[in-house]
């Protein structure tokens, strides 16, 4: 007769997990550090429109003359931050919700139909909507958006990692024994979703990039002459055949970031541990 056991967690070798991690780590402090790197002014030309790259500009100009390099440099800074504040907020409150939900059968119930009618709604209306009645929009309003139409997906992703936890004897045991719903939520099922919130972290950061570049293309958010990757895309996308740097390095920027910061989320993630069945 066999017996299935659980083999204890396996181990990444760390160099590894450092080369998976250590790009993303560098392209992150690079785009942070930007603004004290570039070595010009963002909204003072310098060549003519669209003008090729020279000892003056090195990708060149884009379509008012500015240098795209100086503005590549200073443009990641406010993309990251907006996309690491979307990233914060939808996974703390897709994972109090979620652990919430999943202690809490009844209450889950009715979580999950509010989740189901808000991912009816087309996000890029979505967007539109808050974008556009926020008072002021800009940056502010698209981050909003993007945690709005982000929490009820991650809620059920939450919510199913979480609800296998909460079915467990000792969680049962606890709440027998008096715990508090918060103790139960912190302390006893939250420990055991490591893998699943760095992984739901990744995605929603990268979900934040997208929903950035998306407003910017639709005229949302972030505004001329603010120097912002997404921007940059779409003010040069019509001279990209005079200049093709202006578009295809703010294009690699934000590919690599998002590509980068994946491979860092699932390399920080705990291994998951391997069925082993004995004879």
């Amino acid at each position: 007769m066999t017996t299935a056991a659980l083999a204890p967690p396996a181990r990444r070798p760390r160099a590894r997990t450092l080369a998976r991690v250590l790009p993303a780590l560098l392209l992150v402090l690079l785009a942070l550090s930007g603004p004290l790197l570039a070595p010009g002014a963002t909204d003072l030309p310098v060549t003519a429109p669209y003008g090729a790259a020279d000892d003056t500009a090195a990708l060149g100009g884009d379509l008012l003359g500015r240098d795209v390099l100086s503005r590549l440099l200073s443009g990641g800074a406010p993309l990251i931050a907006t996309a690491l504040a979307i990233a914060l907020a939808v996974t703390a409150a897709a994972t109090a919700i979620g652990i919430l939900a999943a202690l809490r059968p009844r209450l889950g119930r009715w979580v999950e139909r509010a989740a189901d009618l808000a991912i009816l709604l087309p996000a890029v209306l979505g967007i539109m909507l808050v974008a556009l009645a926020w008072p002021t929009g800009g940056r502010l309003a698209i981050g909003a958006a993007a945690v709005v139409l982000g929490v009820p997906y991650a809620v059920r992703v939450v919510a199913a990692a979480a609800a296998p936890v909460a079915a467990t004897g000792y969680i049962e045991t606890a709440a027998a024994g008096g715990e508090r719903l918060w103790y139960l939520m912190a302390r006893e099922v939250l420990p055991n979703l490591r893998s699943t919130l760095l992984a739901l972290f990744g995605l929603r950061f990268v979900e934040g990039v997208y929903v950035v570049s998306i407003a910017a293309f639709l005229q949302l958010g972030p505004q001329p002459p603010e120097a912002d990757w997404a921007l940059m895309i779409r003010e040069n996308a019509p001279g990209i055949m005079l200049n093709p740097w202006a578009v295809a390095a703010p294009c690699l920027a934000i590919g690599l970031l998002a590509v980068s910061v994946n491979l860092a989320a699932e390399a920080l993630a705990p291994a998951r541990p391997t069925p082993e069945t004995p004879l």
